[in-house]
């Protein structure tokens, strides 16, 4: 028997709760971090607490895209994660999404266009 997948709603209720939960979290490491260098006393092991928290978040809404997704071909980055509509970087490696031109190998490096003389 195929697993059900949750109702698409509860899964954008759960969606924006995460993301709500994440950017409260991100804002309460800011102010950490800002404290800590205020005192002048850098406590690692609290920070890495607090992030291991926020990559977790990160994981379930990576879970979520992937649930919303589901049925339609997802295009995958080369380190498999997905790469959704309307993006131009990957969200976890941060490589620049393929727009159809023909790929290099990773040794090719790609020099930006010439630019006139006159510098427009």
């Amino acid at each position: 028997m195929k697993p059900r997948h949750p109702k698409p709603g509860l899964l954008r209720r759960e969606r924006r709760a995460l993301l709500e939960t994440r950017n409260e979290r991100l804002q309460d490491v800011g102010g950490l971090l800002v404290e800590m260098y205020r005192q002048g006393e850098f406590r690692q092991q609290v920070l890495s607490e607090k992030c291991t928290a926020i990559m977790g978040i990160d994981a379930r809404l990576t879970e979520i895209e992937d649930l919303l997704q589901h049925g339609r071909a997802v295009p995958r980055c080369e380190c498999g994660a997905p790469v959704f509509k309307g993006t131009h970087f990957c969200p976890n490696c941060g490589r620049r999404r393929d727009s159809g031109e023909p790929r290099g190998s990773q040794d090719t490096v790609v020099a930006p266009p010439a630019r006139p003389a006159d510098g427009r």
